[in-house]
């Protein structure tokens, strides 16, 4: 049986999202950060960095919320990998272009804007990652450009992986008007039943 740890807010979201587009049984684990239960002697036997996600599948155990990702399509739905070498190749691109080129400026303005107390938050920081956010979404709604899929037309592991963080946009304050090929594949991957259940989950 699959376990896996952590908040459906935190990029754990991204893993029990690709559990629902698997349909694979799961049983899902919350771990309550406040009280440091992520650094309990208990957890960090499932992941000795003391963070979330983390997942158990029998004698597996990952951390790491793209590598758990990967490790679930391969093993449960390898079509959300693509169906050819080429796409295959861009399900990786994507994935590690939206964890190494978009996740660093979107999350630091999220850290100023909602962890950050007023009178600490650091204004310079913001308007630095703000700055660099047109250029990465520009590439991203270019490739996006007469798509409904960022992959061969079809769902893939790119689409969760690249818009659980570009939807993140949305939590900091920018609009995504300005980038409609983004904003309708958004609104696509929205519509999917898994999705919907992630985000019943998240409630």
């Amino acid at each position: 049986m699959i376990t896996l740890y952590g908040s459906p807010r935190s990029s754990a979201g991204r893993c029990l999202w690709t559990l629902e587009e698997t349909g694979t049984p799961y049983t899902h684990k919350d771990v309550d950060m406040r009280n440091k239960e992520h650094k309990s002697a208990e957890f960090l036997k499932i992941n000795p960095n003391g963070k979330v996600p983390a997942l158990t599948d029998g004698d597996v155990t990952l951390f790491e919320s793209m590598a758990i990702n990967f490790y679930l399509a391969d093993a449960y739905k390898k079509e959300l990998l693509g169906n050819s070498v080429a796409d295959r190749g861009l399900v990786h691109q994507w994935s590690f272009w939206a964890s190494s080129e978009l996740q660093d400026p979107i999350i630091q303005v999220f850290i100023q804007k909602v962890f950050m107390p007023d009178d600490k938050r650091d204004n310079s920081v913001i308007e630095e990652n703000l700055a660099k956010l047109p250029a990465l979404l520009n590439v991203l709604n270019t490739s996006l450009e007469g798509k409904t899929y960022l992959v061969g037309n079809q769902f893939s592991l790119a689409d969760i992986n690249t818009s659980s963080v570009a939807s993140i946009c949305h939590a900091i304050g920018v609009d995504l008007k300005a980038y409609p090929n983004i904003s309708a594949w958004l609104g696509a991957l929205a519509d999917r039943p898994a999705f919907q259940k992630y985000q019943e989950i998240r409630k």
